[in-house]
């Protein structure tokens, strides 16, 4: 049965209490007020006669409306993978990692044409329900890769598979850009350069990799072990939302090539692969000890792509299991 995350579920049912609707009004949708509080996730066909509900009682564009007000904090893990992430098109790479995390109903594509990428978002509308979401997705999309950029940046193009609705005006608000629709997929259009912007705070930190680079060259002087160390452990923990980066992806954000990057740490006895145990193994345990995140979780902030393989590297580092060392 596929499902939908209860904190997609509480967004939208509370957009509908933002717009005016109250708690008799919500007397007829599947999951109540009350038993939201309970659930970790809801069958999708829920999902989407909520939607649906909802949509007639507030009128065309509610998806959008919902969408537009989505934070990267409503979609759990998968946002906080977002906030690391060095360029505003590897939200859709982690997407596909994660999103199973949120529902099992969503896969993104990207395809680059030209001066334009298109995201493709695959799920079939066979109820109207499927088409509100849809859209409610792409609409999310503006708002969270402004967000992870803290720039303006706007689709060119947005294309739904259905027909339009009577009222477009929350849709041309939240979009603002060519719409299309009766098309063959749904996508959100960007423009290349747009979706690879480095984000806010990838730019902070790469830029301070790169002033302490330079400074190197021009005086002559090398970088303290302790702190060159410190500088590839937190460009590793920034990556490993992604999966675990390779040498190459570390060099490059540092400014330097991987032989070069791979000879400083061997001058002091110190391998990448040390490195990535290192920063995985004292992640998994800062968060085993002091969140409540679940393991699975846990198991992709460290870069695994499944439960069982964090398992049995944590029972290596350890001698524990993941869950002997969070009751220990």
């Amino acid at each position: 049965m596929s499902y939908i995350s209860i904190s997609l579920y509480k967004k939208i049912v509370n957009h509908g209490l933002a717009e005016g609707l109250t708690s008799e009004d919500l007397s007829d949708i599947p999951v109540s007020l009350e038993k939201m509080e309970q659930l970790q996730a809801v069958p999708s066909d829920q999902f989407f006669a909520t939607h649906e509900l909802l949509d007639d009682k507030l009128g065309p564009g509610f998806a959008v409306r919902v969408g537009q007000e989505m934070k990267i904090d409503d979609y759990g893990v998968l946002g906080l993978s977002w906030r690391t992430c060095s360029w505003a098109g590897e939200i859709f790479v982690r997407s596909e990692r994660y999103f199973k995390l949120l529902s099992d109903t969503y896969v993104f594509k990207v395809e680059k044409r030209g001066d334009w990428s298109y995201i493709y978002l695959h799920r079939e509308p066979h109820r109207r329900g499927v088409q509100l979401s849809n859209e409610a997705t792409l609409s999310a999309t503006v708002v969270v890769l402004q967000a992870i950029t803290e720039t303006d940046i706007l689709p060119v193009q947005v294309a739904f598979k259905h027909k339009a609705p009577k009222d477009l005006s929350s849709h041309k608000k939240g979009f603002r850009c060519e719409l299309l629709f009766e098309q063959p997929h749904y996508y959100i259009a960007y423009k290349t350069k747009d979706l690879e912007l480095r984000t806010a705070k990838a730019d902070e930190s790469i830029n301070k990799f790169l002033v302490d680079r330079v400074k190197e060259e021009t005086e002559g002087i090398q970088a303290d072990l302790v702190q060159f160390t410190k500088d590839v452990e937190q460009l590793i923990k920034e990556a490993l939302p992604s999966g675990i980066p390779g040498v190459i992806h570390i060099a490059e954000h540092m400014g330097m090539s991987n032989r070069t990057l791979t000879r400083r740490l061997a001058e002091h006895g110190v391998t990448f692969r040390d490195l990535i145990k290192k920063t995985q193994e004292a992640i998994a345990k800062d968060l085993l000890a002091h969140s409540n995140r679940s393991i699975a979780e846990i198991a992709f902030e460290t870069g695994f792509s499944e439960q069982s393989s964090f398992n049995r590297a944590f029972k290596r580092w350890t001698d524990q299991s993941p869950l002997e060392f969070r009751n220990s």
